[in-house]
């Protein structure tokens, strides 16, 4: 039975991706790195008061900067010993994200039994190969890969957890209902377009099948784009004002 534990790697370095997100006063902070669970709480104050003090935030920040990273890394530890369903092993993974003035929008397979996969080693491919200079684009490439692929570890654990209790509709679904519904899009598709054989980088000759597609905005686009998603956030935490 396969285990979800803090050794658990589905690729070839044990790391959580971290999504900060947070407003104080006005002001917005938001962040997106990955995190070695194995590191000792007492690094997540340093490293908040260290990004507030680069960043020449107010002192404010520190706290729930932290407060948000600790918070992710228990929901990481608490899944640990958990029984995990088996269920496909290539699955497709989503690329749809915005990096300064870069969209970047694609779609391929990843062997998530293959423990050296590596998601950095992936973006740094995909960046040289699309001439893409910008030096954030590759590591916010490997967060996204990287949180797909922990859900896919977690939504696992809970249909195994599911399966064990008798409930009916998920049984030994598991990963393969994470595919179609979670990571939004279809293996079988996929799978007809570049074989069930692949590796983590894809050859210049599948780009013709499903290219990806990268778009460069303008200063006003992307002005509108901040504005539109400063909206969407207030919008969202609204409630949990009241």
């Amino acid at each position: 039975v396969k285990k979800f534990c803090l050794e658990y790697r589905p690729t070839s370095e044990n790391l959580v991706p971290i999504r900060v997100d947070v407003e104080v006063e006005g002001q917005r902070f938001k962040d997106t790195f990955t995190w070695n669970p194995t590191d000792p709480d007492s690094e997540v104050v340093v490293f908040a008061r260290r990004t507030v003090k680069d960043l020449k935030l107010p002192p404010a920040f520190i706290t729930p900067i932290a407060q948000s990273i600790q918070s992710q890394l228990t929901e990481f530890r608490s899944y640990e010993g958990q029984e995990m369903s088996t269920g496909e092993k290539v699955l497709p993974l989503k690329l749809d994200l915005r990096v300064n003035n870069i969209v970047i929008r694609d779609q391929f397979l990843w062997d998530i039994n293959n423990f050296e996969s590596d998601p950095e080693e992936f973006a740094r491919i995909f960046c040289k190969e699309l001439d893409i200079g910008d030096p954030e684009v590759g590591p916010a490439i490997a967060v996204a890969i990287r949180q797909q692929l922990y859900e896919v570890a977690t939504q696992s654990v809970t249909s195994a957890r599911e399966t064990r209790v008798g409930k009916k509709g998920r049984r030994e679904r598991g990963i393969e209902h994470v595919s179609a519904s979670k990571l939004g899009g279809s293996a079988f598709d996929l799978v007809k377009l570049f074989g069930t054989k692949s590796t983590v980088t894809r050859k210049r000759k599948e780009w013709d099948l499903y290219e990806p597609i990268i778009d460069i905005l303008s200063a006003e686009e992307v002005e509108a784009l901040d504005a539109k998603e400063e909206r969407y956030a207030r919008l969202k935490k609204r409630p949990d004002d009241k």
